[in-house]
Parts: structure tokens; sequence; C-alpha cells
């Protein structure tokens, strides 16, 4: 072969490889703006401002609420302030805000679809209802409706919700109707326990009455002072009412879980970039051990079921 003839060769070849890397290679520049420039609205707030807007609860303990201080305290807020550190690296902050915004029972949803909270660190329970309004997290918590009732209430009541068998005859649906007629019920407005409670009622067409409350502390003393038979709700908060309540001794919750109810983080509905920041931040958190050594300060040591329960919603990378 002739020089001249091979080294046109040779330089066509390099000009195909060259035309190859430039056509298959990730483009750096698009990559780099992909991180630093983020499509999801609430990285862009948060990226703008330098501000993280977390809503949470003032009376949802040990998940959501205020210390003796004022200050936010308990399990759903320490995670969120993992989630903030988080962000502030995924950003690439020099600082970052965090901002915590106090929500009720009934305005907490509308704060995150209005906006004035990027996310609501409280427990939330995901229904098809609530998802038309807003998002959820992969779940943060083995959560489930339970019942609480004064410690000297009827032993026919405390049988036939506790699921156990009266000793001198199976229990039936005309058992439960003699053993609730004409009890009072209590639950928070706006929670899947009132809906839960509701529901049920005209299940079983039971002549009971219900008495929404605007907080567990008001139906705890609706308890003590025997103006409701019994209190539903997520069962850890009842635990934690009953653990904080002077008359704590006069109260009993029990063991029985009525509904199995993971409690996960709201966030915005289309907000899916942050939805999957969010999720990634609590897997991590998970595989570390850091959720776990969390769960044991705010609940004690986890059991094997709540361990099984992080393992198998944490996501893979």
């Amino acid at each position: 072969m002739q020089p001249t003839r091979f080294f046109r060769l040779e330089k066509y070849r390099l000009g195909i490889a060259a035309l190859a890397m430039v056509l298959f290679a990730p483009p750096p520049l698009m990559l780099h703006a992909a991180k630093t420039q983020p499509s999801s609205e609430a990285l862009v707030r948060v990226r703008q401002t330098g501000t993280f807007r977390v809503g949470y609860y003032s009376d949802a303990g040990p998940f959501s609420y205020q210390d003796e201080k004022g200050n936010p305290a308990g399990y759903a807020v320490a995670l969120c302030q993992e989630i903030a550190n988080d962000l502030k690296a995924q950003l690439g902050l020099s600082s970052l805000n965090v901002e915590f915004v106090l929500v009720t029972g009934e305005d907490r949803f509308d704060a995150v679809t209005q906006g004035r909270v990027d996310l609501l660190c409280g427990p939330s329970v995901e229904t098809f209802a609530r998802r038309k309004q807003v998002s959820f997290s992969i779940p943060i918590f083995l959560g489930g409706l339970g019942a609480m009732m004064r410690a000297d209430a009827p032993a026919q009541v405390r049988d036939v919700l506790s699921g156990r068998e009266p000793p001198d005859r199976p229990l039936w649906r005309a058992s439960i109707g003699l053993a609730l007629h004409k009890r009072t019920f209590s639950a928070v407005t706006n929670t899947t326990s009132l809906s839960w409670l509701t529901g049920k009622l005209d299940e079983f067409k039971l002549d009971a009455k219900v008495v929404p409350v605007d907080s567990h502390a008001a139906g705890v003393q609706r308890v003590l002072n025997r103006s409701s038979d019994v209190l539903f709700g997520e069962r850890s908060l009842l635990l934690n009412e009953r653990k904080l309540n002077p008359s704590a001794g006069d109260l009993i919750v029990l063991d029985r879980f009525f509904t199995y109810e993971p409690l996960a983080f709201a966030l915005g509905r289309s907000d899916e970039d942050f939805r999957l920041f969010v999720d990634q931040s609590l897997s991590r958190l998970s595989r570390s051990g850091a959720t776990q050594a969390l769960y044991k300060q705010f609940f004690g040591e986890p059991d094997e079921n709540t361990l099984s329960f992080f393992r198998l919603n944490m996501v893979g990378e």
C-alpha cells in the first residue's frame, strides 16, 4: 500500500472514531445543567430562596410536636432535618435555612397544595382521596388504628374491641351490637380514624354516637371525664398521649391494630422530581441505619417486624 493512501485511510478511521465519541458520549454540560437547574418546583424554590419549608404539628408526638421550649421536635421532624442535610448537598448550597411551619389537621394538605410548605413532616396516611390533593413519600412508619378507653371501662366493651371471645359465648355480630349499644366514640376530625369509625358503625348498624374532636388531647380528656367511651386514632399517638397524661393510670390502649396504615410524608402532587429526591434520601437513611437509630430514640428498640418494614420499603439505587 502506498504511504499516501495509508495515511488517508488512517485519517478516515480516526475521523469515524471521533464522530462516534461525539455522538454516543454523554454530554457533560447537559448533565451538569440537569444537576444544577432542577425542574422540580420545590427544588427550584429551595435553590432560589435558600429556604426549605417544613410543615409540622404541635401535638402529634412522638412524630411531630413542640418541646418544652416551643421548638419543633419528634421522629418525623428529625427525619426531615436529615432530608434537609441531603437537600443542601444535592443543590450545592453553602447554607440552607430550614423553616418550620405549624399546621393543623384541618389545613395540613392545603399548606402543601398552596405552596406554604415544601414537605409535610408529620404522620399522614395515604388514601386515594388524599392523592387527589398531594403525593406521598415511601412509608416512614408502620402505623395502624388503635383504641383508648378508661381502665375501668366495662369488660364486655373491652373484650369486644380487643377481638376476644367472652368466656360464655362466641363473639358474633349481635354480641358486638349489645356491647357497643348507645356508646359514644371519638376520633380526630379530618383523619382516616374518623372515616373508618363512621364506616364501621354504618356497616354494623350500631346505635352509637360519634363525636369528632379537634385533637388527640381533647379526645383523651373526653375519655377521662366519661363523655366518650372510646377514642380511636393512630395507636402510636394514643400510646404517647397516655404516657404524657398525668392520669395515665386511668387509661388503657388496646393491643389490637384495627387497620394497617403505613405513615408517610406529603408533598406536591405533580412534583415527581422532588418526590424522587425525598424517597432517595429516606432510603439512604434506612440503608445507613440512621432511620433505625431515630426510631429507637423516639419509640424504643425496633422489633423484627419494624426492621422488616424498613427493609421492604426502602428503594434500591
